[in-house]
């Protein structure tokens, strides 16, 4: 079993975007409201049996591909631990406009309420940011439910938006973003974004962005419930220091550095490749994005894969050790680590 190349993967949303992923992987630009392409994707849309599945080369659902051989795919203690479910979704995320105040359940809530054994923590890898750009994460200060309600009762979008951490983003920046946060992306932003696979968002600005009750904002648990699972305590600056964890260099591998914080290890795990001159992967299923350049990525069993900026591979365990080399920039996503536990969030 070889890397392979991904096929475009466009989702339509109610939010403006889709230039900047058309850009980057040399696709024209045929909508201004497809705003993210599902990389990897084993889960479907929110109330959807089949919208957002991802499909190989030959047209199979990797969902399908990865139940009828888990362990080649995702490896035997992968599985173990998690079973035949890759446990990730990764995407490239275009903020053509700002998006709503909204936040994502964690694991145990969404156990609890939503009958899935993943919340929605997400971590940002910044790919391209206009100048200004800025991102909004956690309360400023506490906050009391009731206040909240008020606010989505009122759709008090300005209210809710500065209430929220201001914080600004260039490429090459990183924010681990826990279940239960509120925040809110800026606009001119291309991101790729690694989460937990599913799509269960809590959407508390609504009239600005044309939605409505039959949009699902709540997931169907009506506001008390749902607001439940958000986070109203305080996020202050060490807080959102722990949140963007400076590159490390991974278990010595040449090439390659863990750019996201330790806590984020349960979940995802995400590395950058720069090849000096070759970048080393151990075996293990993940999601690799071309960022810039090109060059060539070996397997174990000898075979070369050419890459360029823009193309989305698919890497399964029993490709084993691979080698990336060229003059390029990469981002690899991984499942979170089996030995990692449960999370906090």
């Amino acid at each position: 079993m070889r890397p392979v190349l991904l096929p475009p993967n466009s989702q339509r949303r109610f939010y403006r975007g889709g230039a900047r992923i058309a850009d980057l992987r040399s696709l024209p630009v045929t909508d201004d409201h497809v705003p993210e392409d599902w990389l990897g994707s084993t889960n479907t849309a929110f109330a959807s049996e089949r919208e957002g599945l991802s499909l190989l080369p030959d047209g199979i659902a990797l969902r399908d591909a990865v139940r009828a051989d888990p362990e080649a795919f995702l490896g035997l203690d992968h599985v173990k631990t998690t079973g035949p479910d890759p446990a990730l979704l990764v995407k490239l995320l275009d903020a053509g406009e700002r998006l709503p105040v909204h936040f994502h359940p964690g694991r145990a809530f969404a156990r609890e309420a939503l009958d899935s054994e993943h919340g929605k923590t997400e971590a940002w890898v910044i790919v391209t940011a206009e100048p200004d750009a800025e991102v909004h994460v956690g309360f400023r200060s506490d906050v009391e439910r009731g206040t909240v309600l008020g606010w989505i009762a009122e759709q008090d979008g300005a209210a809710m938006l500065a209430t929220l951490n201001r914080v600004p983003v260039a490429a090459g920046d990183t924010v681990l973003v826990p279940g239960g946060t509120p925040h809110a992306i800026g606009a001119g932003i291309l991101l790729v974004e690694l989460q937990e696979p599913t799509d269960f968002s809590v959407l508390m600005e609504l009239d600005a962005f044309g939605l409505g009750d039959d949009d699902m904002p709540h997931l169907g648990l009506g506001w008390e419930r749902a607001l439940e699972a958000l986070d109203t305590s305080a996020w202050d600056e060490s807080r959102l220091a722990a949140m963007r964890a400076p590159p490390r260099p991974v278990d010595g591998r040449s090439g390659a550095l863990s750019i996201l914080p330790a806590e984020a290890d349960p979940y995802f795990r995400a590395e950058r490749l720069l090849p000096d001159p070759v970048a080393e992967l151990d075996a293990g299923f993940s999601i690799v994005v071309v960022l810039r350049g090109s060059g060539v990525l070996a397997a174990s069993d000898g075979s070369e894969l050419p890459v360029k900026r823009g193309n989305t591979l698919l890497v399964p365990h029993a490709a084993g050790p691979c080698r990336l080399s060229g003059e390029l920039e990469a981002v690899r996503c991984r499942p979170g680590d089996p030995d990692a536990g449960e999370g906090e969030w």
